[in-house]
């Protein structure tokens, strides 16, 4: 046998192996085994170990899918039967901890610890546990690997407590083949239960009101859980003001105000897995612009604020379809989060110009201009005029009261600064009219990520940066449908 001929039959023997379809049956039982691991490090170096291990009653998860096809996020899971050195399930995720690694304490070597839980379903037998990180090519590299035996004394299998308030807001079917959502409510009173109801089915509304969502509505479950706080509201650390509340959720993450976070990963597990979960959403109650999504961990988001609508999909969108941000020009707590030379993982942010090479070449709109112009550095220019006079705005208000200046006076301030914005929005809308025909099309437009120069998103509007009718593009569209797919067929 020539060597050719050789190669071609070890080529079609790894095709098969590799498209070979896992039996959950074979090496799962229909439970969950949740690993508590603790992060640490700098931007230099990083460490993971195992904390903890529970064995939950619940695994929600579509067995026919137990391999990854995403490559997104920061890390991965992998899970080896010993016994037969074979790849039986694997997750990509991402986390806090990666984020903070990209910040300026992190570059200079100040280590921190967090906690992040993942869940694989529960082995039949012995099996590899693997953590892999990726590097600023983003190429995976193992950094914790452990032998996990399931019959282990030291797996904790104790029941969560009975007591918190579970409500069903939307029912559709059988965890295995829907997506099974879990709103966790944070800092609702004890007295509030009749308000986290409301709100759950409030944001039931918002979710499936925005597509791919509205049309696939039925392939969903939602489930409200809560433990209400001795005080309701969240932390805002920068304004002095701190709220003992379940899971300690707080404004001004990683240094930035309006970012919102909970880093009590081991609770926020542990309230979720009384009930089938793929996706954790954490309504928080409060009137403060803000919240946060991770991907494959949880998104939250406030539900009282006149933004609130719009920043809750934005958030999830992070959490459950591994979307990047879109917006360029907001002050953020990154260095160097996406490398130059380096194509991003999400799905709908790029950095290359070529149209071979365009992860949404399938979608672009015939005859675009690659890359598309949309008068990005005249509106660029016109908004950071609207922040100066904004600045300029508070300074003379603050000034004024100072002085404790009358009404009219401060009026007056007021009204010649939005004579000021009126006339820059002029010259923004007079600017927008001249590109009409690209705002509903699919090319490559500058400005995503974070980097007003070399990152591009697949449409001008998106719920990613900013969209007046607060609709995800068609890019973002998709790549959340393949997830809705992926849970639920």
């Amino acid at each position: 046998m020539n060597k050719i001929v050789m190669t071609l039959l070890m080529l079609l023997v790894a095709l098969s192996v590799a498209q070979e379809k896992i039996q959950f049956d074979d090496y799962f039982i229909n439970q969950a085994l949740r690993i508590d691991l603790y992060q640490f490090g700098d931007a230099r170096e990083e460490f993971a170990t195992i904390d903890q291990m529970y064995r939950e009653a619940i695994w929600p998860g579509n067995p026919n899918h137990l391999i990854d096809p995403f490559n997104n996020g920061s890390y991965e899971v992998k899970v080896y039967d010993i016994a037969s050195n074979k790849l039986i399930y694997s997750h990509g995720f991402s986390c806090i901890f990666a984020e903070y690694r990209t910040t300026t304490p992190a570059i200079e070597g100040v280590k921190r610890v967090y906690e992040r839980s993942v869940r694989i379903p529960y082995p039949k037998r012995p099996v590899l546990f693997v953590v892999e990180s990726r590097d600023k090519k983003n190429m995976l590299h193992a950094i914790f690997t452990q032998k996990i035996d399931p019959s282990d004394y030291h797996i904790i299998r104790e029941t969560t407590l009975p007591h918190d308030i579970i409500y069903p807001a939307l029912q559709n079917g059988d965890p295995h083949t829907c997506v099974d959502l879990v709103f966790i409510g944070e800092g609702y009173g004890v007295d509030e239960k009749e308000k986290f109801k409301g709100d759950c089915d409030r944001y039931v509304e918002v979710l499936f009101g925005v597509e791919p969502f509205k049309s696939h509505k039925d392939k969903f479950n939602v489930t409200g859980v809560l433990r209400p706080s001795p005080e309701n509201g969240m932390d805002e650390p920068r304004q002095q003001r701190y709220k003992k509340t379940t899971l300690n959720a707080s404004f001004n993450a990683l240094d930035t105000d309006r970012y919102l976070l909970t880093e009590e990963n081991k609770l926020m597990r542990a309230i979720a897995s009384q009930v089938p979960y793929d996706a954790i959403i954490i309504l928080a109650n409060s009137e403060r612009y803000g919240g946060g999504g991770i991907y494959n961990d949880y998104a939250i988001s406030t539900v009282d604020n006149e933004r609130s609508n719009m920043v809750f999909p934005h958030e999830f969108g992070h959490s459950f379809a591994g979307l990047a941000d879109e917006y360029y020009s907001s002050d953020v707590a990154y260095n160097d989060i996406y490398p130059k030379g380096v194509e991003p993982l999400e799905p709908n942010i790029t950095a290359y110009l070529s149209p071979g090479q365009v992860k949404w070449q399938h979608l672009l709109s015939p005859g675009i201009q690659i890359p598309t112009e949309y008068g990005k550095d005249a509106l660029d220019s016109l908004q950071l005029m609207k922040r100066k006079i904004r600045q300029e705005e508070r300074k003379e208000l603050e000034a004024a009261a100072a002085k404790k200046a009358s009404d009219k006076k401060r009026d007056a301030i007021k009204k010649k600064f939005r004579s000021q914005m009126k006339a820059v929005d002029d010259n923004i809308e007079a600017i927008r009219e001249q590109y009409t025909d690209v705002y509903d099309k699919v090319g490559l437009f500058e400005g995503a990520g974070y980097s007003a120069k070399g990152l591009y998103r697949p449409m001008v509007y998106c719920l990613m940066i900013y969209h007046p009718e607060n609709e995800f593009c068609l890019v973002c569209q998709e790549a959340i449908k393949r997830m809705i797919d992926f849970y639920s067929e």
